[in-house]
């Protein structure tokens, strides 16, 4: 015989937490957006991330490329926080017990709902010891200043301490390609800081991402 007990101990929640259906609840007399935790979320439209844009380029010129990196690490790291306890107080579990299906699909999801674009993960080369990790439709990139080079500074730097978080581990994360100059996606590679110094100095001889995973992977072999 099952009791209803068991049943409410042993649930396995199958649902996606982050759908938007269920996730953004508005008010629309107030103008009020919150998460079904009930905590406030902030619609940002075009121009005022165009003007953060401009406002940074016109008071620190170049230095704003690390300005937004680090904006993202901060970001990052209490994203990683928020996403955390939003999965455990769902599954009633620690997100380190959560299949990697699970994890996915909440990532991917999260990413979608809060309008950041459609993020992927491809693991083909975590035996060579990094993590490629794409974005499609990036609202940041989107709305960067057009430079000769990849601008997604703002997610490389919240990428990098997402997953430096998740791994326990300090990673270094180097943006390889961008929609910015014409790519389908925005590919960013995540591992050992020493290793990606390749990587780098192929963002600057402008390869393509390709180009620059045989070079990662054959400094290995």
């Amino acid at each position: 015989m099952v009791l209803v007990a068991d049943l409410l101990a042993e649930t396995n929640l199958t649902a996606n937490y982050f759908a938007t259906d269920v996730y953004v609840h508005g008010t629309l007399e107030l103008g009020l957006l919150e998460n079904r935790r009930g905590e406030r979320l902030l619609a940002l439209p075009d121009t005022p991330i165009q003007a953060i844009y401009a406002g940074l380029d016109n008071e620190t010129g170049r230095a704003s490329m690390l300005v937004l990196y680090n904006c993202g690490r901060w970001w990052g790291k209490n994203f990683y926080t928020r996403f955390c306890e939003e999965m455990t107080d769902y599954y009633n579990r620690p997100v380190t017990s959560l299949s990697m299906p699970e994890f996915l699909q909440a990532l991917r999801q999260c990413w979608l709902t809060h309008g950041w674009g459609q993020i992927s993960l491809d693991s083909n080369y975590r035996e060579q010891g990094f993590l490629v990790i794409k974005v499609r439709a990036s609202a940041f990139i989107d709305h960067a200043p057009r430079l000769e080079r990849p601008v997604g500074f703002l997610e490389t730097g919240a990428l990098q301490a997402f997953f430096s978080e998740l791994s326990g581990q300090p990673l270094h994360c180097v943006l390889t390609d961008c929609e910015s100059l014409g790519a389908e996606e925005n590919c960013f590679v995540l591992g050992i800081k020493e290793r990606l110094t390749m990587a780098e100095a192929g963002v600057e001889q402008r390869l393509s991402h390709a180009e620059i995973m045989t070079l990662l992977v054959e400094q290995g072999a």
